[in-house]
């Protein structure tokens, strides 16, 4: 029983990884938490509905379909509203409001144009489970786990060793010495917008595969947001530690307790590492750049 627990803990705590990764590496960049995020995978989770239902295109195309949609709508909200609130000098508080309304607009949109229906996707994997030392493990646990480490692996491997890591990394030290020395920097940070958008089209269709796709879906984002503020604001590593572990915690709690306390345990989790860790378990400093 608890095998079986601990890994559909891992697997939804891959799912809100993918989407904390994005948090914090826009937050290390422009010190301001991206509340449209969120929606950002429940676009991704649209889009892949849109090709593989209602356009009849095989489930993989439809999901790789839906991760270009995710990471187009994140860089068109950089390109055409952040960058400009950047450039006119504005206070960070302003992106935040900016990606509330945005938020809500995109939350709407999605309620008009798909009546609030819960949708699921046609793939054909079958829904069924591997015995495993007395445990009973989902296949599509097992299938989410897999693809999420993949890519998280391949993300952490891009930040610290590639030379667009090194871009991001010199930005989120000093943005404007990073300028001085030839990096461009509203090139890389459209660069990041588009990953974390294509990270969280991820994240939108995995959570659709493992419950459904609905207008509000996009309210995961807090969770991902949670688990960043765990493992450190800013902090890739420690966003995919905060997930997995609040991942784990959550799904312990619905298995042992109850899941209408799911929530009240995570909320807990968070005010209690504030309270005594407030740069998170990563110790990032949350502050403002000089």
């Amino acid at each position: 029983m608890f095998l079986q627990q601990f890994v559909t803990g891992i697997s939804v705590g891959g799912i809100y990884a993918l989407l904390a990764t994005g948090y914090s590496l826009i937050y290390s960049l422009l010190d301001f938490s991206n509340w449209a995020h969120g929606e950002f995978a429940m676009v991704g989770a649209y889009v892949a509905i849109v090709f593989s239902t209602m356009l009849n295109v095989p489930f993989v195309p439809a999901a790789l379909a839906g991760i270009i949609g995710g990471a187009a709508i994140s860089f068109l909200c950089e390109r055409f509203a952040y960058r400009r609130i950047r450039k006119n000098g504005s206070p960070n508080m302003f992106l935040m409001i900016a990606a509330m309304g945005l938020s809500t607009v995109f939350q709407q949109a999605a309620n008009l144009i798909f009546s609030g229906q819960y949708r699921s996707y046609p793939f054909k994997l079958p829904i069924s489970t591997v015995h495993v030392a007395n445990a009973y493990i989902g296949v599509l646990d097992l299938l989410s786990l897999v693809i999420t480490a993949v890519i998280l692996i391949g993300l952490v491997y891009m930040i610290n060793k590639t030379q667009f890591g090194l871009n991001v990394r010199a930005i989120a030290c000093n943005a404007p010495a990073a300028k001085v020395l030839g990096v461009k920097v509203d090139k890389s940070i459209a660069s990041v917008f588009l990953l974390a958008g294509g990270l969280a089209g991820v994240a939108g269709i995995l959570y659709g595969m493992k419950y459904n796709v609905f207008p509000t879906m996009g309210n995961v984002g807090l969770k991902a947001f949670i688990s960043s503020v765990i493992g450190g604001l800013g902090s890739v590593p420690g966003a995919i530690v905060g997930a997995l572990l609040l991942g784990v915690l959550e799904t312990l709690v619905s298995g042992y307790i109850s899941s209408s306390l799911r929530d009240f345990f995570s909320f807990a989790l968070l005010i209690v590492l504030l309270l005594v860790k407030p740069s998170g378990l990563f110790g990032v400093e949350v502050q403002d750049k000089a």
